[in-house]
């Protein structure tokens, strides 16, 4: 198994959990620990590991062609690959944690984390902007 299929095997139970089980006690006792997100991380630094050298300047100092030339590598788009899902998991573990407290609706949430899982950051703004939206009713909410 690749690291990339490797990272993808290993987060997408917490999202099942969030998407089709958001109300269930076991879901709220896994999801709530940030530590969910170690399983992509510990991928990224293995694969990161061995090419730091390389990586650590090209990312210290970007440079667009350099990085879509390291980007095209499957050791590169292993380590973006294990660098998304790790960050869209803890996004989403926010949102998931978040629309929670703030006794949200399941029906709606749902749909938001599908889209956070498959495009990060539109189901960051879908939520943003619908939060805003509705936060109203739960102002006295810690906003975090």
């Amino acid at each position: 198994m690749t690291p990339f299929e490797l990272s993808n095997l290993v987060v997408l139970p917490f999202w099942a959990l969030m998407i089709l089980a958001p109300t269930w006690s076991f879901t709220r006792r896994i999801v709530g620990s940030p530590w969910i997100v170690a399983p992509p991380a510990l991928i990224y630094l293995v694969v990161l590991l061995p090419v730091a050298a390389m990586v650590l300047p090209a990312v210290a100092n970007p440079v667009p062609a350099e990085i879509a030339s390291m980007l095209g590598t499957p050791t590169g788009t292993a380590l973006a690959w294990a660098h998304f899902v790790a960050f869209d998991l803890f996004v989403g573990r926010w949102i998931h944690i978040d629309s929670r407290n703030r006794r949200y609706s399941p029906w709606w949430v749902s749909p938001t984390l599908l889209l956070t899982l498959l495009v990060g950051p539109v189901g960051l703004l879908t939520y943003l902007l619908v939060r805003t939206v509705i936060g109203g009713a739960n102002a006295a909410v810690d906003p975090a």
